[in-house]
């Protein structure tokens, strides 16, 4: 009989993708129970309580099977006992290379450190994807890190303070440029209950009674937009709403000098309609039905967000004047707001297509990397087989880039191939010009040897 909580992560797995591979879920199960067997969390809970809560939140981006398995061993490398090689062997033997490659591309992931230093956020950004290797890797970590947070009140104040930090400067961000809105709103809402407690109890206090307001009050409005919406023959999918992320609504909340009374989307109204013509056919019928706030509609439709978010935004004055924020968009958009790139798998399998990204990457901007759109624009039709998706997320963003630390925790972006001297002069011409040695990970190298993604250079 599986366990409980293995139980619900199965359930998800079978109604996402009836052809899961069920077998090999439970086998990687087993596997992490055993080598896990006897260790404990800080939290005291049993270890194996850690893979299965990460696994849940990738089950519930709806990935594939293989996703599921190396989120189960995630740790076994890492955090096992015994010889870590020897563990290494065991596990591709037992599951494959491509699932040791997860796991492995999930060790060297943990080696990443935010160090405080502002100016190094965004090539600590790129080294985690470059280092990553394939986004599975990344979507993992960042169900680790979810997890991690959750136990996060067991730690030290200073270790819960530098975790909390590198959450919100690190994984949040990289969460929300692939467009997982679903992930990005708990890291940033978990980081900010210990980066800025008082604030954040403050919010907490201040919003709990004009949330459960919102709420009764949307309970009123969406009947009634409903009818409407079936009388005019749109094809209407479901309302629903949702209150604002904590930390989205603090930082909005900071320019309009901390007046609630001028947030509207503190709980906004989601109308899911059928395709791109419903969308703006419900856009007219709305400003029909209440005058709409002048200044207020966006065009997510016809303009995406860099991370490729899609949806109409409108705020009108609604019944009984009550200023109100609609948000309007298709079944597809709502699912890749929240899952993002994990999104793209589903709809081509539930449509009967087989998917998978084609290996095609050009260079990003320095200042602005639109992950997803380029992504987006690899997907093909092909007749791969269902997980091919997933399979093909490689990242080769910088292919022709690597990323080294120096000893303080600074991040050198070089291009790849560079040497120790290209190095020294990166740092600093002088440093260069007198050059006589270095060092990478501890070892002296020769002067003409490549460095490597995530090494420590000196």
């Amino acid at each position: 009989m599986p366990d409980i909580h293995l139980q619900k992560i199965l359930d998800k797995c079978q109604t996402n993708n009836p052809d899961c591979d069920i077998d090999l879920i439970e086998r990687a199960y087993d596997f992490a129970k055993k080598i896990h067997a006897g260790q404990k969390r800080v939290s005291g809970q049993d270890y194996i309580f850690h893979c299965l809560g990460a696994a849940e939140i990738v089950a519930d981006l709806k990935v594939d099977s293989k996703t599921i398995a190396a989120t189960l061993l995630h740790d076994v490398i890492d955090d096992g006992p015994g010889d870590k090689e020897e563990l290494a062997k065991q596990l591709e033997k037992e599951f494959g290379k491509e699932i040791i490659r997860l796991v492995n591309g999930i060790t060297k992931l943990g080696k990443i450190k935010f160090r405080g230093e502002e100016r190094q956020i965004e090539n600590l950004r790129k080294m985690f994807l470059a280092m990553a290797e394939d986004i599975r890797v990344v979507i993992i970590k960042l169900a680790d890190r979810l997890h991690n947070m959750q136990t996060l009140s067991f730690l030290p104040p200073l270790k819960q303070q530098r975790i909390a930090a590198e959450t919100l400067n690190i994984y949040a961000p990289l969460a929300d440029r692939l467009g997982i809105g679903h992930l990005k709103g708990q890291l940033e809402d978990s980081s900010f209950k210990y980066l800025m407690a008082g604030e954040y109890t403050w919010l907490v206090n201040q919003v709990r009674e004009q949330i459960d307001e919102r709420e009764k009050y949307l309970k009123k409005v969406a009947p009634v937009l409903k009818k409407e919406i079936i009388k005019e023959s749109i094809g209407l999918v479901k309302i629903h709403w949702r209150a604002k992320h904590y930390w989205s609504l603090y930082k909005k909340l900071q320019r309009y000098e901390m007046n609630l009374n001028r947030i509207y989307d503190l709980v906004a109204l989601r109308v899911i309609v059928k395709d791109i013509d419903d969308c703006y056919a419900t856009l007219g019928l709305i400003h029909k039905l209440w005058r709409p706030l002048p200044g207020r509609i966006k065009d997510y439709i016809a303009l995406p967000k860099p991370n490729g978010y899609q949806s109409i935004h409108t705020t009108v004055f609604c019944q009984g004047g009550k200023i109100t924020e609609i948000q309007i968009r298709t079944a597809k958009m709502d699912e890749e707001a929240e899952r993002g790139i994990a999104a793209h798998w589903y709809y081509t399998e539930q449509k009967g297509f087989k998917s998978y990204l084609k290996k095609i990457f050009t260079p990003a901007p320095e200042k602005e990397l639109r992950w997803i759109k380029q992504l987006q624009s690899w997907q093909k039709e092909t007749h791969a087989t269902p997980e091919d998706f997933f399979q093909s997320l490689k990242i080769d963003f910088f292919k022709d880039r690597i990323f080294v630390f120096t000893p303080r925790g600074d991040v050198i972006d070089l291009p790849e191939g560079a040497t120790p001297l290209d190095f020294a002069y990166q740092i600093h011409s002088d440093i260069g010009h007198h050059y006589q040695g270095a060092k990478a990970d501890g070892r002296m190298i020769a002067l003409t040897t490549p460095l490597h993604n995530g090494q420590v250079v000196e």
